[in-house]
């Protein structure tokens, strides 16, 4: 008698994506965010087989989307034979639970997305633990519908005890977890606050790369390093920091730092966990804020960096902006286009001075070497201030 034979291989992600118009939003820019969203489910590794945006005022408290257009979603849905739905908001446990009441599917919102990414991508242990962090505090409020077949039951008998104490139990082991990761990631702090005060005793200022996910700070690291640091076509393809020693000038050197890049609709749990990580930009001489200036959004990139900056508190520390990519702008005759001229043009940079301003290309090198001549004057002006 021949044994039945069950796979065990994943089944993978077919994604249909959703996202709302908020028209009464004062920033806002579905089109590009839900791109954004193609890239972060790629990324993640799942199929996208469809999308929608629903044009609304504002989002339906119970189900995100209007009722209609969860009808369209879950016809379009099985049309396409997708298996996933992913929102492009952070949405709440009840929105969630009603959403996949409604459509029969998995429903995950952008949150849970970048967070999952960020696990994907977490190779050291502050990194492991940041990202379990955020998990935790993402699944805290969540935990009641792990036991909602429960509340399909009418009446009283047979509700009363496991559930409820299951789901106490739940939430008490979650605490219980959240208290021990903060308590560790305590004490990574207390070890990199040790390695900075042993990098200032050494007297070698450091300087650390913002951006934007895939801006190119890694390989402008890896460029100016000489060192092989990894690089990615896809969002968040560093998400550990690194220091790499780097020399400016015959008698000029440097501790140069690469952080997790920025995106909008950060979750709030990541810029949390990621705390003891973005402390390393607190501790710069400089900053070095790359622009990928071949974007077509790259203004609106940009001015999400400076508001993220900003939260951090760093908005008065000294800044290069690098207009990085130059070698993929071109001109109207399809001529590749190497002027710093026209990159201003392109990215009108609110509160920086032109001269803090370049134009490199940190994959073929070009403009490399006016940049390091900027880095070291602006340390050179700190130093005597």
């Amino acid at each position: 008698m021949t044994k039945a034979r069950y796979p065990t291989k994943a089944v993978p992600d077919r994604a249909y994506l959703v996202s709302l118009d908020l028209y009464k939003a004062r920033k806002n820019n579905a089109s590009e965010s839900l791109r954004e969203l193609h890239e972060l489910a790629r990324t993640a590794g799942a199929t996208v087989v469809g999308s929608t945006t629903q044009r609304r005022p504002r989002p339906v408290s119970s189900t995100y989307i209007g009722s209609g257009k969860v009808q369209e979603v879950a016809e379009e849905c099985r049309r396409l034979n997708a298996n996933t739905v992913l929102l492009d908001d952070e949405l709440t446990p009840s929105q969630q639970r009603n959403l996949e009441d409604s459509l029969g599917l998995k429903v995950i919102d952008r949150t849970a997305l970048i967070i999952d990414i960020f696990a994907m991508g977490a190779r050291s242990r502050e990194g492991r633990l940041q990202v379990e962090l955020a998990q935790m505090e993402y699944l805290l409020p969540r935990l009641a519908g792990q036991w909602n077949h429960l509340e399909r039951l009418e009446g009283a008998i047979g509700t009363r005890g496991p559930g409820e104490t299951q789901l106490e139990t739940d939430r008490r082991l979650v605490r219980r977890r959240i208290t021990k990761l903060t308590n560790d990631l305590k004490t990574v702090r207390k070890q990199r606050s040790l390695y900075r005060r042993r990098r200032r005793r050494s007297g070698i200022p450091t300087v650390a790369l913002v951006g934007y996910t895939n801006a190119g700070k890694s390989t402008l690291m890896r460029t100016l390093s000489g060192t092989k640091t990894y690089v990615g076509d896809k969002l968040f393809a560093t998400l550990d920091p690194l220091t790499r020693r780097v020399h400016l000038t015959k008698d000029r050197t440097i501790l140069l730092n690469d952080t997790v890049g920025f995106i909008q609709k950060l979750p709030t749990q990541l810029v949390v966990s990621f705390r003891a990580t973005l402390e390393e930009l607190e501790e710069a001489s400089l900053l070095i804020h790359v622009v990928d200036i071949s974007h077509p959004q790259a203004s609106i990139q940009a001015e999400i960096v400076d508001d993220t900056l900003k939260e951090l508190g760093l908005e008065e520390r000294p800044r290069i902006t690098v207009l990085n990519k130059i070698d993929l702008l071109t001109d109207s005759t399809g001529e590749v286009v190497n002027s710093e001229e026209v990159a201003r043009e392109l990215l009108s940079h609110a509160g920086q001075p032109p001269t803090s301003i370049c134009a490199i290309s940190a994959e073929t090198g070009w403009g490399l070497e006016k940049l390091r001549n900027m880095m070291a004057f602006y340390l050179e002006n700190e130093k005597q201030d």
